[in-house]
Parts: structure tokens; C-alpha cells; sequence
């Protein structure tokens, strides 16, 4: 999709915004997503971008602990392995970081940008 419906949304504001505040990083997108999947009936493509955002998140959460557990575990095996995990850990999180960033500027150009799995499963709960 090129362009969002013009207009304000459920949320008073303009999609393509609603849309990038999804994807905020540190709890801000999340919690926005949250709100946007609850409240907003008018705009699909806030929608969309809610429930991406969601998803993204959960699998970004459920990662970093399975990376947690990992790190514990290993650490107790040797402080090599448990630092190579660590360094893990950090390369995900700026990818995911990356990730996020880029979302942000296609929502913000209007963009209905679908991740492979979790798009797909988002526009079908839009």
C-alpha cells in the first residue's frame, strides 16, 4: 500500500504517525501498539502496524530470554562461552534495533511494510 487513508484516526492523530510510534524503541512502541491493537477501529494501517509491532516485540523478548538462559547456563561452564553469548546477544539486538528503524521509516512514509512471517499474520489480524 502506498499511502495510509487520509485523516485522523481513533487516536487524533495522522496514520503514517500512529503507524512509526508502533515501532519506538524502549517500551514506547510497545506500549503504543498495545493501546493502538485495543483502541483504533478506524485505521487499518494503524492496525497493521500495531499488531506487527507486537509480534516483533514478543519474538525479540522470547529470543532474549532463551539468550539469558543460554548465557547463564554456559557461564557456568566457562566465561568464554558465556562472553561469546553476551556478544550474541548484542549483535540481535542491533539487528533488531535496525530492524525497528526501518519499520519506523516506512510507517512513517505510508508504507504497509510486511516482515515475512509476522507481517502476514498481522494483516490477517488487522
Amino acid at each position: 500500500m502506498a499511502s495510509p487513508a487520509p485523516g485522523p484516526t481513533n487516536l487524533g492523530m495522522a496514520p503514517n504517525l500512529g503507524g512509526l510510534l508502533c515501532y519506538v524503541p524502549c517500551c514506547i512502541g510497545f506500549i503504543f501498539s498495545v493501546v493502538a491493537a485495543i483502541v483504533e477501529k478506524q485505521s487499518k494501517f494503524v492496525r497493521f502496524h500495531a499488531f506487527q509491532s507486537l509480534l516483533l516485540h514478543a519474538g525479540l523478548i522470547v529470543l532474549w530470554i532463551v539468550m539469558t538462559v543460554a548465557q547463564i547456563i554456559l557461564g557456568m561452564a566457562s566465561a568464554l562461552l558465556a562472553t561469546a553469548v553476551w556478544a550474541i546477544s548484542l549483535l540481535v539486538g542491533l539487528g533488531f534495533l535496525a530492524v525497528f528503524i526501518l519499520l519506523m521509516v516506512k510507517a512513517n512514509g505510508g508504507e504497509e511494510y510486511q516482515l515475512p512471517v509476522v507481517g502476514e499474520m498481522a494483516k490477517k489480524w488487522a
